[in-house]
């Protein structure tokens, strides 16, 4: 079973080229890769999968994301290998890959309990009813099936994003409740059994930022409540409530993240 699509990278930022199940997958010999980014997910059985020099073992629930014009072959190992694959591209493919951190070639595991291949059904009774019209909705599904990727996928055997969210979900909750208190680093890593050093390293590699820039980032986001909320509350007050002692300092920092100062964020909704 395979969709295959007219292409339309001018008018979409994300399209699916082709979509398909094989219940018996086929061998592969692509000595200059495939034009799109291809996905293959085993979903029975097992087969052998080779790029930059190296062999993976494609059992059910591994799968692999191939970045365009990459080189790779791929056999069935045994009896029986069952797959589903997505080749996709789009103008902002690599911007959306890069932005998931998902754009390298790339083997991910343990998804066999994940809604992979749901997803892909979805996408198989989609094209089904609306043939070349569902391209839009296909994207849409794309997408989701990416970010689903990016929280769920154990790249190269690493940890998935969705358990780093795991640790870090109680810090961010006590921290939405200490935000006005002069919260440091250290506070923070020793009330959690901690080291400063790895606390660091579990919010960037979570959130992509630092501890004290999500705080700070925290506060500024309870100052525009504030102020949005209760236009009269003097701008010196409002800063003290979300933890800022310095008014010069609020105002500083809120006009280099927000691009405007408190007092023009405020002047906007009232």
């Amino acid at each position: 079973m395979r969709y295959q699509f007219i292409t339309v990278e001018d008018s979409l930022p994300l399209f699916v080229e082709s979509v398909g199940y094989n219940p018996q997958e086929m061998d592969f010999l692509r000595t200059r890769g495939y034009p799109y980014y291809h996905w293959l997910l085993t979903i029975d059985g097992e087969g052998k999968f080779y790029f930059d020099g190296q062999e993976y073992s494609l059992s059910k629930g591994r799968g692999i994301l191939l970045k365009p014009y990459t080189p790779h072959s791929y056999y069935t190992e045994g009896k029986r290998w069952s797959t589903v694959y997505i080749t996709f591209g789009g103008a902002s493919a690599v911007s959306i890959l890069e932005s998931l951190k998902l754009n390298s070639s790339t083997m991910y595991t343990d998804l066999e309990d994940l809604p992979f291949l749901s997803i892909i059904l979805d996408m198989f009774q989609k094209v089904e009813t609306d043939s070349e019209f569902s391209k839009l909705e296909l994207s849409s599904f794309l997408f989701d099936y990416l970010i689903k990727l990016r929280t769920y996928g154990k790249a190269n055997n690493q940890l998935s994003l969705s358990h780093y969210y795991g640790k870090v979900r109680g810090i961010v909750e006590w921290l939405e409740s200490v935000y006005a208190e002069d919260v440091t680093l250290s506070d923070i890593a020793s009330t959690f059994h901690m080291s400063p050093q790895y606390l660091n390293r579990l919010f960037r590699d979570t959130l992509a930022v630092s501890p004290y820039s999500f705080l700070i980032q925290l506060r500024i986001s309870k100052a525009k409540e504030i102020m949005v909320q209760n236009p009269d509350i003097p701008l010196k007050t409002v800063a003290i409530l979300v933890g800022f002692n310095d008014l010069s300092y609020f105002v500083a920092t809120f006009k280099r993240r927000e691009g405007i100062t408190p007092r023009k964020y405020r002047e906007m909704y009232v």
